[in-house]
């Protein structure tokens, strides 16, 4: 940190940016998430469910 008290936004988006070499990612970044898996609900899921038809 540079500014003990930083006294405009700007200043604290300065100081907040400024992160020290060790604090910074410089590794591989991880994979993207894939899709999701497809799915449905079944009567076990729907049964779990009281009064449904009152929200639907």
């Amino acid at each position: 940190m540079s500014t003990p008290e930083a006294n405009t936004l700007a200043e604290l988006i300065d100081d907040c940016t400024a992160l020290p070499e060790e604090l910074r990612v410089t590794g591989p970044t991880p994979p993207e998430p894939g899709a999701a898996a497809p799915w449905q609900v079944d009567d076990a899921n729907y049964a779990q469910v009281a009064d449904l038809d009152a929200y639907v």
